[in-house]
């Protein structure tokens, strides 16, 4: 149910042991690994061939990464078992395996095979899902259709390891956040029916609520629109392990929002991803049709489109027959992980691939609903300054390759989920998995094989550039121009800050670990650990006024924030923060203690972490997830700090001693 902006793999840098072998097809060796130090392996590699093999037998986090013949990380994973990576010139390629933490311990190394990408759509679909394709493995489950033809299935793996289930096309798999355009529909089903409209202030229904100082409507909840806090990312700074499959109850929504102070931002004038509203919106639905949301869905839409494998899950308690159980690795091999409670509106569906091929293509032949329904869904929607969000109701709306694209991606705490649909071309595109590591936006991948003559050619231009750029000729001196903040226009929140130390490049996204970036022409960059890359941008005065991100086949622009400054405090200053702090919105105490020359936070149950200094009296904190904000009376004594973690924002936290 995350909605993720960035997918940023953490991975850690270590020293670096001599060579072990030359891994060729079939071979399969062993070694260990320290804390310390880092074990390669050497792989002669034409361009444009897959690598797949596997490690297995690590007591500890396995870390692997490919460097190609120029020494630069071109992949890099944790601990999937199984891998597949693409090279894209000749040469040697490294290998290489370190152990994360203090995960020590030996390993086994099997190099299955190396083999040409295929270009043949089916045959590469098979090769991206090499690392899923396993008895030993959580699977994976892609299906695509054109002209409501199915002209390409196929699953992977298995759904249930402890049972040796294997994963089907007809196996339910949570989609999370994918379910968000079920409850909009039953909204707008809801208002076609004359029980409300998009108009009604959300105290009509939900009259407990708390009266803020600007009406919310329901149309803002369906569009993300509403100044609510995010409930994941509050009972997050709670303490509440989500990913431990602590308990939220479908009530807390309505808690949250009467313990809520004020609204985060003006109802309509900023975008702020939301499971909170969505999770009202089903309160809604049910208040309205008097029925409990899961049947609502089960009456009214899934049964009358024939969607047999698809319901509800009201709770993570309820059975769902034939379910996929969701999987993360860990040093002890996969883990099973509960779903999220209190998800029902905002996530909570289980469904296959073929049912919702079934669900889109009712868009554009309605049996269930109208036209304008749809029509109205895939519209985005626009904020109170004229600018629109690239989301509809439940949505996202945008391009790929010069067509039309509807799509919603969806994650649980374990499972993965995407649904693309391209009207222009009347074609769909869905994937799902129970394996936490499973990247859903292979599907734009997968579709732009599919459905390659009838969208424009892959860009080549920058592809060559960036091939005849030599990073080793870039002044990191020149970069300074570009260090700063840069806010997401879709997330105002969500902060990419650009560092340089010495001759190195960073970034580091709210809420992730700072990450090094490779220069590939004088306004371009890459992330050196996942599929991502940069372009910086020039307002009309010649100074760089914003960026874009580029990544799984979306494009998203950050403008620069005014007033970024590197603050260095004094262990004085830094001492004056000390103490411990308590929030009455999430009844929570959090301690700010200096150790050595850091000043460190703790709570109960998340844990201890550094806090490192950004602007004046600001810090990020908690492996780089809080930014925390403190404030101070008019004597300058600190008397508390405010909280934010992305979609939740400015939880005040006062001083009690």
């Amino acid at each position: 149910m995350f909605r993720t902006t960035l997918f940023f793999a953490v991975l850690f840098f270590t020293t670096t042991v001599a060579a072990q072998d030359t891994l060729r097809p079939g071979s399969l060796v062993g070694g260990s690994v320290s804390e310390s130090d880092t074990v390669y392996y050497v792989i002669d590699v034409a361009a444009e061939h897959f690598i797949m093999g596997d490690v297995t037998d690590l007591t500890g986090n396995a870390i692997i990464q490919l460097l190609d013949p120029e020494g630069r990380q071109v992949a890099g994973t944790t601990y999937p078992l199984a891998f597949a990576f693409e090279t894209s010139e000749a040469g040697q390629y490294r290998l290489q395996i370190f152990a994360e933490d203090d995960g020590a311990g030996g390993f086994e190394v099997f190099l299955d095979r190396i083999e040409p990408i295929e270009t043949n759509p089916a045959k590469l679909v098979g090769q991206l899902m090499f690392p899923y394709d396993r008895d030993d493995s959580p699977g994976a489950a892609v299906s695509v259709w054109q002209n409501g033809r199915n002209i390409f299935s196929g699953a992977y793996g298995m759904a249930n390891l402890a049972y040796g289930i294997p994963f089907d096309l007809d196996t339910p798999t949570n989609i999370g956040s994918t379910s968000k355009q079920f409850t909009a529909f039953a909204i707008m089903l809801q208002e076609e029916r004359g029980k409300l409209s998009l108009e009604d202030d959300i105290r009509t229904h939900i009259p407990e609520l708390p009266e803020f100082d600007e009406t919310i409507t329901v149309r803002h909840l369906i569009t993300h629109t509403s100044g609510l806090r995010e409930f994941l990312n509050l009972l997050r700074m709670s303490g509440r392990r989500l990913d431990h499959g602590d308990y939220i109850g479908r009530d807390e929504l309505i808690e949250i929002t009467q313990n809520q102070p004020a609204l985060q931002n003006s109802p309509g004038s900023e975008w702020n991803y939301n499971n909170t509203a969505f999770g009202l919106a089903a309160v809604i639905v049910e208040r309205t049709s008097g029925q409990r949301f899961h049947e609502f869905m089960a009456d009214n839409v899934f049964g009358p489109l024939g969607m047999a494998r698809t319901v509800v899950r009201p709770t993570p308690e309820h059975i769902v027959e034939d379910r996929s159980i969701g999987y993360t690795p860990s040093e002890d091999g996969f883990l099973e992980i509960s779903d999220l409670g209190g998800a029902v509106g905002a996530g909570g569906i289980y469904s296959t691939v073929e049912d919702l091929q079934t669900w889109v293509e009712n868009y554009a032949n309605p049996k269930i609903g109208n036209a304008e329904i749809f029509e109205e869904m895939m519209t985005p929607y626009v904020l109170t300054d004229g600018e629109e969000t690239g989301y509809g109701y439940g949505l996202s709306v945008d391009e790929q390759r010069g067509i039309k694209r509807i799509q919603h991606g969806g994650a649980d705490v374990a499972h993965r989920s995407m649904l693309a649909y391209y009207p222009e071309i009347n074609a769909g595109i869905t994937v799902q998995s129970n394996h936490s590591g499973f990247n859903s936006n292979i599907a734009f991948r997968i579709a732009g094989l599919f459905f390659e003559d009838e969208m424009d050619p892959e860009e080549e231009e920058g592809i060559a550039e960036a091939e005849d750029f030599d990073p080793a000729a870039y002044d990191p001196e020149d970069f300074d121009e570009m260090v700063g903040r840069y806010a997401l226009d879709t997330a105002p929140e969500f902060i990419l800050t650009f560092t340089r130390e010495g001759n190195t490049l960073y970034t580091q996204a709210t809420g992730q670990s700072r990450l090094e970036i490779i220069p590939t022409s004088d306004s371009t960059f890459a992330l050196s650990v996942v599929e991502a890359s940069l372009t910086f941008h020039r307002g009309s005065d010649g100074e760089i006024e914003g960026a874009t991100l580029n990544q799984g086949g979306q494009q998203q622009h950050a403008t620069r924030l005014e007033g970024y400054e590197t603050w260095e405090p004094t262990i004085e200053e830094l001492a004056a923060f000390e103490g411990r702090y308590f929030s009455e919105e999430i009844e929570t105490f959090y301690t700010v203690r200096l150790e050595g020359e850091k000043l460190v936070m703790h709570q109960r149950r998340i844990g201890s972490g550094d806090l490192t200094p950004g602007n004046e009296d600001v810090f990020s904190g908690l492996g780089g997830e809080f930014t925390i904000s403190f404030e101070r009376d008019r004597n300058s004594q600190v008397i508390g700090f405010y909280l934010s973690n992305g979609r939740t924002r400015d939880v005040r936290f006062e001083r009690v001693r």
